[in-house]
């Protein structure tokens, strides 16, 4: 047996025991890493912490700590308190609020993941404080950032566009931007339906009792007014919108600085904020992505991307290559695999029995509507700031519809947009 498929199986080994067993897979994850990498590899060490994603911890860290100051100061809630007022107290369509948000972030070219750091904070404790399942509205954030992350002004239509460009394929980014919002859409539908939703449709009482909260209960409406920390703080998420999205600095060293200059105007505060960061699902995250990195360094996701070039049929081809997306998305960058899966598939793509639309629809939904797992970057921002429940129920939750979403999400994009087509296809 191979060292590739055998570090794949004791990835898949460490999800079991992760799932069965109260072990922080982090553990898991960093101890895989030296024993596959080191013992089994012969990689010197210092190449193993090679993989040790420190931007992403980073990332995680000084969003996590920027909104904390942001959650701890109530401008939360003060923000719930508007998106509730936008919808009449109609709690059922604040996660479709939150869609649109995210949806139109993305489409104007803000990153996918970016747009979920901004939102999903958000989002949650929206969800928290008012009864809707959390698990859904991160799920229909996530999907949103999808849903726009192909639009020719964003950065995965615009890599989809170079790289077909570059294999002098024909492309169309409007028809694959159309594609991905349609499905998308229909995915956040299901997710909705599927999670709660209806429901939360149903239950007026919810609505009706937040309203009357709100207008009766005096003491709340006053915690919940505007202050002039408050409004340092709104001002403080335009900052860093701005210096990450317009000056492109790194959204993590500018969530902190920003979080810093807040702490300097209100210190004894905000004194707990750091201690109260999710340490745990940081550290199980950074501890799977390292094992990951050890899993490209000995090829073993080149491995599994390579086999589609074994396919003789086209459409199987299409499918192959839409799982393996799917599945190395996952736990990889959807970036970098979406560069490097479009010039494997060319093959496919000029074959005539085929739609070359179709084929980089189904291939692109793939790649991205994984990046709900906790495994992502997005996922893991979604870990990492839940609201209502521990971060390990969260995490477990949000593993079982990843799982749904991996072993279904292909398949259906497949059969939409290569074997039946779309009518613009």
């Amino acid at each position: 047996m191979s060292i590739e498929i055998i570090s794949i199986l004791i990835l898949l080994l460490m999800f079991i025991i992760g799932s069965v067993l109260p072990i922080n897979i982090g553990l898991l994850g960093f101890v895989a890493a030296f024993i596959v990498g080191s013992v089994v590899a012969g990689m010197e060490v210092d190449a193993i912490f090679a993989g040790y994603p420190g931007n992403l911890f980073v990332l995680l860290a000084g969003v996590t700590f920027f909104f904390g100051i942001v959650q701890n100061n109530g401008t939360i809630d003060l923000i719930t308190k508007w998106g509730m007022k936008l919808v009449r107290g109609n709690v059922a369509l604040m996660p479709w609020v939150m869609f649109v948000l995210t949806l139109l972030l993305a489409s104007i070219g803000t990153q996918a993941t970016a747009c979920v750091m901004i939102v999903a904070p958000i989002a949650l404790r929206i969800a928290a404080k008012n009864n809707i399942n959390p698990v859904m509205m991160g799920c229909i954030v996530v999907i949103a950032s999808t849903a726009g992350a192909f639009s020719p002004l964003n950065l995965f239509g615009l890599i989809v566009k170079g790289v077909m460009e570059t294999s002098a394929i024909p492309h169309e980014p409007v028809l694959l931007f159309l594609n991905t919002t349609l499905f998308s859409t229909i995915a956040a539908i299901i997710v909705y339906v599927a999670m709660g939703g209806i429901s939360l449709l149903k239950n007026k009482v919810s609505s009706q009792t937040y309203v009357a909260a709100t207008v009766e209960d005096a003491s709340e409406s006053e915690e919940v007014k505007l202050t002039w920390y408050r409004a340092m703080t709104l001002l403080g998420i335009g900052v860093l919108i701005v210096m990450a999205l317009v000056l492109e600095m790194d959204m993590g060293f500018s969530a902190l600085m920003v979080g810093f200059v807040l702490t300097l105007m209100a210190p004894k505060q905000n004194a707990k904020v750091i201690g109260n960061l999710p340490w745990t699902a940081i550290f199980m995250i950074t501890g799977i992505v390292t094992y990951v990195g050890v899993l490209k360094s000995i090829g073993a996701l080149d491995y599994m991307t390579e086999l589609i070039a074994s396919v003789e049929s086209s459409i199987v081809a299409a499918l192959a290559a839409s799982y393996v997306g799917g599945i190395i998305s996952a736990f990889a960058s959807t970036t970098g695999f979406l560069a490097a899966i479009i010039p494997l598939a060319a093959p496919i793509l000029q074959d005539p029995t085929v739609s070359s639309v179709g084929v980089i629809a189904a291939i692109s939904i793939a790649s991205s509507i994984v990046d709900l797992s906790p495994f992502s970057t997005s996922g893991a921002l979604l870990v990492a700031n839940a609201q209502g429940m521990s971060e390990r129920e969260y995490y477990m939750k949000l593993l079982k519809v990843a799982t749904f979403i991996v072993v279904l999400g292909p398949g259906l994009a497949w059969l939409v947009f290569v074997l039946i087509g779309v009518p613009w296809g």
